[in-house]
């Protein structure tokens, strides 16, 4: 059972999630932009696709029908609950 306020960081591989908040503040201006312009937001679903295998590595993630790669730190900024259900 996933813990409701979880780190995107820390989402287990192919277990999809719902962005339950996210820290603004946590990263610069043009990666909050870069977020926003893919739609990432409280309330939509993600998946965690790919880590990368060095630690503090990116990470894939699908948001929509989209992958996107995500920055360890900004991934770190984004808090997931589990999908209901």
């Amino acid at each position: 059972m996933l813990s409701p306020n979880l780190p995107l960081s820390q989402l287990p591989r192919t277990c999809g999630a719902t962005v339950a908040s996210v820290d603004w503040e946590g990263m610069s201006p043009a990666e909050a932009r870069r977020l926003r312009e893919f739609g990432l937001d409280e309330g939509v679903d993600i998946e965690l696709l790919h880590r990368a295998m060095l630690a503090g590595g990116p990470l894939a993630c699908r948001i929509g029908r989209m992958t996107v790669a995500l920055r360890a730190h900004v991934a770190g900024a984004i808090r997931v609950a589990p999908l209901a259900g």
